[in-house]
């Protein structure tokens, strides 16, 4: 089973454009990029990614169908460099990987949003002969809050979106879409923006928003920063709520190699409220 995967490319590059990879968040699909993907396809082959179960991609199940429950991706298993007992949202996590890494066959960058950027920061740690250049963006090596970590979203709260999720999950993704343009400027525009784009592709299936979670709740990447040595962007909301921006700048002095751009009046979505900066600060490091 392969992903569903729109690719775009502005005709005068002459199919000469570097590949450029994006992942969107939990909850959306690809379709969450519309607004700078025409910027950006006049340089880069843009192939902006729905996840298994959002959009038009399936997520795998026994009967194979879609919000049936969980399954095993059609993928080769890559390294596994983790010694410790894997937990299910790591191995959830490890299997998207899988999947990108046999859909795409060359050298590329990857910019990964939110959940997109954990899915990032892991296939650049498993392939890094495969993901040349990071972009972060309003992402975080752990989401969840731990005893050692404190800019993260606190495990009850997760616990409480998991049990609203099975309630109505409908309501649960509108409440975690303004979550996410909390703070920012031009708030209320934002919010209708998100809402219209959310299932606009198609409802999500509830295994994959499930199993999301898990990896929110699960992934703690910190300790493997260190062997992640692409080249890194890190872009920041200034007023991000879910993603703060002290993780941004934790994730920018860990990984050996990267930098961090804060966006003033920016909260979750930085490529939505400040498209022109975002893609300014995207442009020059790809650059």
């Amino acid at each position: 089973m392969s992903l569903h995967v729109e690719s775009h490319e502005y005709a005068g590059t002459g199919g000469s454009g570097a590949p450029l990879v994006l992942i969107h968040g939990w909850g959306m699909h690809g379709g969450i990029w519309d607004n700078v993907v025409p910027q950006l396809a006049q340089r880069f082959r843009v192939h902006c990614v729905d996840l298994p179960g959002y959009g038009q991609s399936l997520f795998p199940s026994p009967m194979n169908g879609r919000g049936s429950g969980r399954g095993q991706f059609d993928a080769s298993p890559l390294p596994q460099p983790l010694s410790r007992k894997r937990e299910r949202g790591v191995e959830l996590l490890d299997e998207i990987v899988g999947q990108l890494a046999t859909q795409f066959t060359e050298p590329l960058a990857v910019c990964g949003w939110s959940l997109g950027g954990l899915v990032a920061l892991r296939w650049a740690q498993l392939a890094p002969e495969q993901v040349q250049r990071l972009v972060l963006v309003s992402s975080t090596p752990c989401f969840a809050e731990r005893d050692d970590w404190l800019f993260g979203m606190a495990q009850a709260a997760l616990q409480q979106f998991a049990a609203e999720l099975e309630r109505d999950y409908a309501t649960t993704l509108r409440r975690f879409l303004a979550l996410q343009v909390r703070g920012s400027e031009n708030e209320r525009e934002l919010l209708l923006t998100l809402r219209e784009r959310l299932f606009s592709r198609g409802e999500p299936d509830l295994a994959a928003l499930r199993g999301g979670l898990e990896i929110l709740r699960d992934a703690d990447l910190r300790a493997e920063l260190t062997a992640i040595r692409q080249p890194a962007l890190v872009i920041a909301g200034e007023r991000d709520k879910l993603t703060p921006p002290e993780a941004s700048f934790y994730l920018a002095q860990a990984l050996p190699d990267a930098r961090v751009a804060e966006i003033a009046g920016a909260a979750h979505t930085p490529f939505l409220s400040h498209p022109q900066i975002f893609l300014q600060h995207l442009n020059k490091f790809l650059a």
